[in-house]
């Protein structure tokens, strides 16, 4: 199975952590953002979505192979607890450099764990009704924004971690962030577990249906955006010119994910993998290495980048007490302190690059292959 290497997630990450005002300034901000910056993010949605869906390819390539399925169902249920803790504690670090703990996020690693740890379950019903729920959770899920919130705290922490992002003080030095809502994303899980089958096809075949279904995605994504009514709680509207329409035609919506996100960025994957079947040169091996040990290049990238800012602050005549630990702030200085998208790229290409040899020594710690 060909697979999408995780490289597009360091530049997002680069920018959060050096990009001046990448805090304050939305880069989907229409009245703000800039062509450069907008596609800077939104190319990074592809990321996730990618995860999520090879993942669920994963598990039903995993389980098919296996030899004993309650095995590989028990497999799937601890692979998915551990990616919950690290989730809260390697990789929640990582973001923040916070040593006291402030803040919890639930994103995209916790919401894979709790995949896995529902797909251990789920996986006992056939892929058809799999496809069928997946579905169902895609298409239905923007119907939520339509239905009243509930005003029980309880209530409220709950249906944000099933449905749709939310805040939560646990205590006055304690906060929980639901940034990736688990229902929305196992949809896409389950969708790919299904998608699982055509990895039994002959390679041609496969293609063929991948750039079918593909296609077909994004023809709907298409229909449904232009139309401006369901798949997205932002609508687009013409903009002060043509380019800065069709920003605002692209904007959609990642938290939670739209339906119209998931069709477009599930289409665009799809056709990745049509073209990827059958490819083997020098570019295809070089990034297979980064797609073999994705969860060590999502990690480590994290505290490079993260060590890279502290670096660039010291450098430039910053103290440590003038650093800021708070929920979001990420030890970056109390001021507006940043580069500029110039100096972003060849950050992130230069860890890409640094991460490559560790990458092809590293024996492969899976996060969409199990």
């Amino acid at each position: 199975m060909k697979r999408i290497p995780s490289i597009d997630i360091a530049r997002d990450h680069t920018r959060d952590f050096l990009l001046t005002d990448a805090l304050i300034q939305s880069p989907t901000n229409m009245a703000t953002t800039t062509p450069l910056l907008f596609f800077t993010r939104w190319i990074t949605h592809l990321c996730a979505p990618s995860f999520v869906f090879l993942s669920g390819i994963s598990a039903y390539i995993s389980l098919k192979n296996g030899q004993d399925l309650r095995a590989g169902r028990r497999f799937l249920l601890s692979r998915g607890i551990w990616l919950l803790i690290l989730e809260f504690t390697l990789i929640g670090f990582g973001l923040s450099f916070d040593v006291r703990f402030r803040m919890f996020l639930f994103e995209v690693i916790a919401t894979i764990g709790s995949g896995f740890i529902l797909l251990s379950f789920l996986s006992r019903f056939p892929p058809k009704a799999l496809l069928i729920t997946g579905l169902i959770l895609i298409f239905g899920h923007d119907l939520i924004s339509f239905a009243p919130m509930p005003t029980n705290t309880a209530l409220q922490f709950f249906g944000s971690l099933l449905f749709g992002p939310g805040a939560f003080p646990i205590s006055p030095n304690l906060l929980f962030v639901v940034a990736y809502p688990i229902l929305p994303w196992l949809g896409i899980m389950l969708t790919g577990f299904a998608a699982g089958r055509l990895f039994e096809r002959p390679a041609s075949d496969r293609k063929r249906l991948l750039r079918r279904i593909g296609l077909a995605s994004l023809g709907l994504f298409l229909l449904l955006r232009g139309a401006n009514i369901y798949g997205d709680p932002s609508r687009w509207s013409v903009q002060k010119n043509d380019i800065f329409t069709v920003l605002s035609f692209l904007n959609v919506t990642k938290y939670a994910p739209s339906l119209l996100f998931t069709l477009c960025m599930l289409g665009i994957l799809l056709l990745v993998l049509s073209e990827l079947e059958g490819r083997d040169n020098v570019l295809t091996r070089g990034l297979s290495v980064y797609g073999r040990a994705p969860l060590f290049y999502f990690i480590i990238h994290m505290y490079l980048i993260h060590l890279i800012m502290f670096i660039l602050v010291l450098a430039q005549g910053y103290t440590l007490s003038g650093l800021v630990f708070a929920n979001f702030k990420q030890g970056r200085p109390k001021d507006s302190w940043g580069l500029s998208l110039a100096y972003i790229y060849p950050i992130w290409i230069g860890v890409v690059a640094l991460l490559f040899p560790p990458g092809k020594e590293m024996v492969a710690v899976p996060l969409t292959t199990l």
